[in-house]
């Protein structure tokens, strides 16, 4: 017999003979109808549980994963607002519940009860995901979507609630949080010890310390157990009731009178004081922990039982009791009619139309355009005092790094949602200088100077596209990402997937990244893998080559990202932010004059540098610089050449590349990544798929990659990378060989 079965009789049998478990009697605000309103919402989220189980063994329902025990977080919800945006544990069902019966008008109980089975039997009428996945969340209740949360949600919660603050000095157009409004966030003990958790707690405390508002509730539920690993007794209480700027707050989930007075205060000293703070709920789990699990596998049976014997929702049966709100007997009848409810319109769920292509899965990718106000550039009299003197030097051919600046400047003149974040980008202005005076020209509040901490700065970028700003996050080193890149993978750009486009959190990440500086380097400042933002579907990756074309694809990302939604990661290539000559010193080649505002390169376009017929040069970056330096050589030998800038590596523009080399008989892809796992790899599939159906006349392949290696520092620092001779020799082997 199940546990789940087991609870269930034991709840029957108990409740009519009046075997009630002890505890405190009811005390506090909660009044006598949100009481039964509670009850109700825990009996709801209780047969909920126990139907998917059920679903999933008769084949109808695929995944389970239960909030039996942690029914009274239906009386934090009903603390909190419903526009307060929540971030949810996902054994949080009742705190859904209960927050859709805050609202009866527009989200009935009967809605969302419908609402929830069908995401449990994945059926593509599911509100929330679409049918992808068995998800808490709904647009009308402020849920964004969570699934399997190990605390990767906690540093967007930091961001969201930094941007009510935000937003009531600058707000955004998209904007979505009233200006009172608090972030929640959930979690259960063993996620509160993920590096990514301690991250976003240190980062709350740290933003409190400084007096910069932050209205953000963290809530641990504490059942005491992580799978099967026990949290060790007092362990939360110990690390969390004394943390500086972090308020804390404790009481039993047990209990929903002592649970909603708790939480009430927590809330109101959240709101009030627009500070940080940590409730901690004691809750239990009961039937183990997804799926299949049994706890009598790896918990003695005795302390199982005596879990289940402190069974929430007969808790609640002796203190409605007791405030005189609700008779067992009555209380036992909502239990079994709520049990025939929720099987009946289950049997219904069931029925309703799944996913069942490829097309209708990914669907959401992409989410959907907003319609924006037109902007018509900055304006000239902002740009004049903004700039300065500065602004006589667009007429001069700069390097790269100062036309990033200058496109920045343009760009946040234009579109007061822009906000930047990172380590080191205001007062210093960036490691290389790429955003030096910006926090000059617009404030501590647009270009905010943040702890070093990748994951906080990506979540900090993530909450705040959530409340309608624009973030362009910085991260100071390619291979730092790769710290957090879970922040972009598993939060960002699953947001629009499991939330059917309703939820997004666009932006533009800015990384300074690939190889070949001289002086500064190793493996840290010098990596050339991208292949871990290559595998992310839906993100778009921008490399540009000069400063021009930095410029013109900066505002396409910008635009991507403001109009289109979209996730986009501009990669500059550090060793080209000084590069001022081609061929000969001071030859002044590699500079580019500034492109006047309004001037871009379309997502999809790539750059086409020559007519020659012999050869097609494909490559990107670095790439482009060293295949210039070859030409010389490669013309030398007689071989006429085009160089073929691909601009945007993900996706692929594959019809723009078709097209680009059209004509030739030889293609030579340069790739500065690595041989495994880099760009050439793809590069040469499509090609060989592209152009190798025509009769005899396929173009021959062939790459110079960077090998399998690290970077090193010193005199090797580009010893494992492509160079102009390499290229110039592999041109001519290709073609002559």
């Amino acid at each position: 017999m199940g546990r789940s079965v087991i609870v269930h009789e034991n709840f029957l049998r108990r409740a009519a003979a009046g075997d009630l478990p002890q505890g405190a009697a009811p005390s506090g605000p909660l009044d006598t109808a949100l009481a039964v309103s509670l009850y109700r919402s825990g009996c709801m989220s209780r047969h909920l549980d126990r139907t998917s189980r059920a679903m999933q063994v008769a084949g109808t329902g695929f995944y389970t994963i239960g909030s039996s025990g942690h029914e009274g977080m239906a009386a934090v919800a009903a603390a909190l607002r419903p526009s307060d945006i929540a971030f949810l544990h996902y054994r949080d069902a009742a705190f859904q519940i209960q927050r859709a019966a805050q609202m009866p008008g527009a989200y009935p109980g009967e809605t969302m009860l419908r609402d929830m089975l069908l995401s449990f039997a994945s059926s593509s009428e599911d509100p929330i995901s679409g049918g992808r996945h068995k998800v808490l969340g709904s647009r009308p209740l402020f849920i964004p979507p969570q699934t399997s949360t190990i605390a990767s949600h906690l540093p967007k919660a930091v961001g969201a609630a930094y941007s009510i603050g935000a937003a009531r000095r600058q707000r955004p157009e998209h904007a979505i949080l009233p200006e009172d409004a608090i972030a929640f966030c959930s979690f259960g003990d063993a996620s509160a010890n993920h590096s990514t958790a301690q991250g976003a707690f240190n980062a709350a405390q740290w933003t409190a310390y400084q007096s910069v508002p932050l209205p953000l509730l963290f809530c641990c539920e504490d059942n005491g157990i992580g799978i099967s690993t026990r949290t060790p007794k007092g362990w939360i209480a110990a690390t969390f009731s004394a943390r500086p700027g972090l308020k804390y707050f404790a009481c039993d989930g047990l209990d929903i009178y002592q649970t909603y007075a708790t939480a009430l205060a927590a809330a109101d000293y959240v709101r009030s004081r627009r500070k940080p703070a940590f409730l901690h709920i004691r809750t239990i789990r009961l039937y183990g922990h997804a799926g299949a699990d049994m706890p009598t596998t790896y918990l003695p049976k005795a302390e199982v039982e005596a879990e289940e014997a402190q069974d929430p929702l007969l808790h609640s049966v002796r203190l409605l009791q007791a405030a005189g709100a609700l008779p067992a007997e009555k209380a036992l009848q909502i239990y079994q009619d709520m049990a025939a409810r929720v099987a009946e319109v289950a049997a219904e769920a069931v029925t309703r139309p799944r996913l069942a292509d490829a097309k209708g899965v990914m669907a959401s990718i992409v989410p959907p355009a907003r319609a924006c106000k037109p902007t018509n550039g900055p304006d000239p009299a902002a740009r004049e005092a903004a700039f300065g003197a500065d602004i006589r030097a667009m007429a001069e051919p700069q390097i790269m790094s100062k036309l990033i600046n200058m496109a920045l400047t343009d760009l946040m003149l234009e579109h007061p949602e822009i906000v930047m974040m990172g380590e080191d980008v205001g007062l210093k202005g960036g490691v290389y200088g790429v955003t030096q005076k910006l926090q000059a020209r617009f404030g501590p509040d647009r270009m905010i100077d943040t702890l070093l901490d990748e994951q906080s700065i990506l979540g900090l970028a993530i909450g705040m596209a959530q409340n309608g700003f624009v973030p362009l996050p910085e991260i100071q080193f390619l291979a730092y990402l790769h710290n957090a890149e879970d922040q972009i993978r598993g939060e960002a750009a699953t947001l629009p997937f499991f939330s059917n486009g309703q939820f997004t959190n666009p932006m533009v990440l800015r990384i300074a990244g690939l190889g070949y500086q001289k002086g500064f380097g190793g493996h840290f400042h010098n990596d050339n893998s991208v292949a871990v933002l290559r595998d992310i579907p839906g993100l778009i990756l921008a490399v540009p080559s000069d400063g021009a074309d930095a410029v013109r694809m900066l505002r396409e990302c910008v635009r991507l990202a403001r109009e289109e939604q979209r996730i986009v990661v501009f990669l500059e290539p550090i060793a080209l932010y000084p590069m001022r000559d081609l061929h000969a010193q001071k030859d002044g080649q590699w500079m580019r004059t500034y492109p006047a505002p309004g001037q871009l390169i379309p997502l999809g376009e790539v750059g086409v540098s020559g007519e020659g017929t012999d050869l097609a040069i494909v490559t990107f970056g670095n790439g482009v610089y060293l295949s210039h330096q070859a030409q010389p050589q490669i013309g030398a030998e007689g071989i006429r050449s085009r160089i073929v800038d691909l601009r945007w590596l993900s996706p692929l523009p594959k019809e723009a590349l078709t097209a680009a080399v059209s004509g030739c008989r030889n293609i030579l892809i340069v790739d500065e990544t690595r041989h495994s796992g880099g760009l050439a790899e793809a590069l040469m599939a499509h090609f060989h798929e592209a152009t190798g159906q025509t009769d005899g006349a396929a173009p021959r392949l062939a790459r110079i990659t960077a090998e399998d290696s690290f970077i090193a520092t010193g005199p090797a620092y580009a010893a494992t990378m492509p160079s102009a001779a390499g290229i110039a020799a592999a041109a001519v082997r290709l073609v002559k060989g």
